[in-house]
């Protein structure tokens, strides 16, 4: 294809350098993942970035019916110059403009007439990201099933799902405060 590029790398989707890590099982239209994501600031201030690594995992459900459509912008965004930044606004704009993204009930409302096409061009907008030829790399379906393998190999099947340090949280969860999470990451601390 015309203008694709050749060469690519997904940015790893990882903020913060300290030694507890935190993987965020989500997916972008999820309104529980939504919840998760937002926290991701507040989480990073409250922690420390020394203190904590926090790495996003795209954990795509078919159920989400544009969810493979949204989870390859925003892995497409990573590839971009701007790298994982790119891919946090790519997410933050799904966030901040979920029922665009998302069918009603999972099965019906205006999103039932709206084409891949459309979806890309929306998040192009509300990201500011130009993504049409990043989602059309032929091989960016190998970072896309790293997720998925990554994903099955844990036991993880919905999100959010949370996992500190390799072992799946299954009492964590979007609704619990910012405070709580940093307890749970960094018990000593209290």
């Amino acid at each position: 294809m015309a203008g694709t590029p050749t060469s690519w790398h997904a940015a790893p989707l990882t903020w913060g350098h300290g030694p507890r890590l935190l993987e965020m099982f989500l997916e972008p239209t999820c309104p529980f993942s939504v919840k998760a994501f937002n926290k991701l600031g507040a989480l990073l201030e409250q922690a420390g970035e020394d203190r904590i690594t926090v790495k996003l995992r795209m954990q795509s459900q078919p159920w989400h019916l544009f969810s493979g459509v949204v989870v390859r912008c925003i892995l497409a965004a990573s590839t971009l110059p701007e790298g994982k930044d790119a891919a946090r606004r790519a997410m933050q704009a799904v966030a901040d403009h979920r029922e665009e993204f998302e069918f009603a009930h999972h099965c019906e409302g205006p999103n039932r007439h709206a084409t891949p096409d459309d979806i890309i061009g929306r998040l192009e907008r509300y990201s500011g990201l130009t993504l049409k030829p990043a989602f059309a790399i032929p091989d960016l379906d190998r970072e896309i099933k790293w997720h998925c393998k990554y994903s099955r190999q844990n036991g993880i099947h919905a999100s959010p799902t949370f996992m500190i340090d390799g072992l799946v949280q299954p009492d964590m969860s979007s609704g619990d405060p910012v405070d709580a999470w940093v307890a749970r990451l960094l018990p000593s601390r209290n």
